[in-house]
């Protein structure tokens, strides 16, 4: 049994966003499946959206719950999991700050906290400019 609960921090002008995931011993399938394309995307180096993102961390944190981690090593090695070229523009902006409220397979609720987990990157967004423009 899986149940989490993500509260998501982007920057300012960005509304929170709560996401929930709810799977039963039985639909369990459908959530592995759904980790399974993510990992499928990146690794024919396309990037992930905000939702397949949070997917993403929600896999990790529950396959290393399940393994004995405890919540300070997950929140110390989210930043090696993705990068900003491993995801869509706009997405590490979107999470700067993450909450989980973990349980899984009955046991205690964990809280997990991601502070950006994806470093930010500096980029600047420009129009195009016509060749007829540019005199």
């Amino acid at each position: 049994m899986i149940r989490i609960y993500a509260l998501v921090k982007g920057e300012q002008d960005i509304p929170l966003i709560t996401k929930q995931f709810q799977y039963d011993n039985h639909s369990e399938e459908i959530f592995l499946a759904g980790v399974q394309m993510v990992k499928k995307r990146l690794a024919n180096n396309l990037k992930i959206n905000l939702n397949e993102t949070l997917l993403f961390y929600c896999a990790y944190i529950v396959s290393e719950l399940r393994s004995g981690k405890t919540v300070s090593t997950i929140q110390k090695n989210v930043h090696r999991l993705l990068s900003p070229d491993k995801v869509m523009i706009g997405v590490p902006e979107s999470i700067q700050r993450i909450v989980f409220d973990v349980n899984i397979d009955n046991k205690l609720k964990e809280t997990v906290k991601f502070e950006e987990p994806i470093q930010i990157s500096e980029y600047i967004l420009v129009p195009k400019i016509d060749d007829d423009e540019k005199c």
